[in-house]
């Protein structure tokens, strides 16, 4: 007639509840997987094409592949394309190199003499 109470907290229940939860994760992991190796020809396939497609559009736009073309024009039929400002880039970057290495060699210079008369203590 009276029946008994179940017992929810006994860590059998608890372990068993743990257990149905991880292998329902599983079970979902897997078909996550098993879904994902299903698709990975026709991935792997649309990759391809991809791929396929960008190499045509690069090759039909007429640029070499590394546009060494650019860097080797010949300059001695006048096909110059950056003029006169191109020398004055130049001009200034030369003039600020110059300017550095005597600031380097003022540095260097100043370095030894300090070293000279420290170590002659020695």
């Amino acid at each position: 007639m009276f029946r008994r109470s179940r017992k929810s907290d006994t860590t059998l229940d608890h372990s068993r509840e743990e257990l149905a939860l991880r292998e329902s994760e599983l079970r979902q992991k897997m078909e996550k997987l098993e879904q994902m190796i299903a698709d990975a020809p026709r991935v792997a396939e649309e990759m391809g094409r991809q791929q396929r497609e960008e190499l045509l559009t690069r090759a039909n736009e007429g640029r070499s592949r590394l546009d060494v073309a650019i860097s080797l024009t010949d300059k001695r039929y006048g096909e110059e394309v950056g003029g006169g400002r191109r020398r004055g880039a130049m001009r200034k970057q030369r003039r600020e190199g110059r300017i550095i290495f005597i600031v380097l060699l003022i540095a260097l210079a100043g370095a030894i003499v300090w070293l000279v008369t420290h170590l002659q203590k020695f």
